[in-house]
């Protein structure tokens, strides 16, 4: 019998009024939560009851918040303080994006990358909430050797893994129903989107064949958040509503 999987929706905004759209909007269009880009939480960091009382009316508003950085000390002083804020509101899930460049780096390098992260999911599990790696194209998780050098390090489960279907294509990884077999017990998070000639497209609106993708996360029983991370540039109601139909109809049939 599958697990409960919660559906979420991400998508970056470049307006107040598009992340209000955003906010308000995702519970009608069938959601249970957001992933909440950067830019859409930073003002309120220093802030978290303000974001309490101006969106904390939308049970799952900051359900899962995206960081990134190089793990420098000023990274780190911020990733902590993203940890507090998610506890304040009501997170699940901070899903990391290690924002430097795979030319250059060694396995070692990998390594090491696992073993702070690992301590930062710790911290993380200690206030309640998880510590999720996305590894990205053209980040230091990219290979799919990269993962095998990356969770041998990883310890007592402290990190997890989101996979973004369309950053593995990217990275000429094509096989995606053999990732998510292989680290069944690492996965946390999805972060589903399409994928044809260079370009992020709506789900189901680009080349990749989603429905091995559906099937594995049936097979493994999965029960976590799956979000449809919407990045094609398109209007956004359009793609909450496509993405939220293709998301239950691959996971019903």
């Amino acid at each position: 019998m599958a697990m409960t999987r919660k559906i979420a929706f991400s998508s970056p905004t470049s307006t107040d009024d598009e992340s209000t759209t955003l906010f308000t909007s995702f519970q009608s269009a069938g959601y249970d939560g957001l992933q909440l880009k950067y830019a859409q939480y930073k003002a309120y960091l220093d802030e978290p009851l303000r974001f309490i009382e101006e969106w904390g009316h939308l049970p799952g508003v900051g359900a899962g918040l995206i960081a990134g950085g190089v793990l420098d000390e000023a990274n780190l002083q911020l990733l902590r303080k993203t940890f507090g804020f998610a506890k304040s509101i009501g997170s699940e899930i901070i899903v990391f994006c290690h924002l430097i460049p795979r030319v250059g780096i060694t396995n070692e390098d990998i390594q090491k990358y696992a073993v702070i992260l690992s301590e930062l999911g710790r911290e993380a599990q200690q206030q309640g909430l998880k510590l999720s790696l996305h590894h990205h194209h053209n980040q230091p998780v990219m290979h799919r050797t990269d993962f095998d050098i990356f969770f041998d390090q990883v310890k007592d489960q402290s990190i997890g893994l989101t996979v973004d279907t369309a950053h593995l294509v990217k990275s000429g990884i094509h096989d995606i129903s053999e990732i998510i077999h292989s680290y069944k017990h690492h996965i946390d998070n999805f972060h589903l989107k399409d994928f044809d000639h260079g370009d992020w497209k709506v789900l189901g609106k680009g080349g990749i064949p989603f429905s091995p993708i559906f099937q594995a996360i049936k097979d493994i029983n999965y029960g976590g958040w799956i979000s449809a991370d919407e990045e094609s540039g398109g209007e956004l109601h359009s793609g909450m509503n496509e993405c939220i139909k293709f998301i239950k109809n691959g996971l019903s049939n």
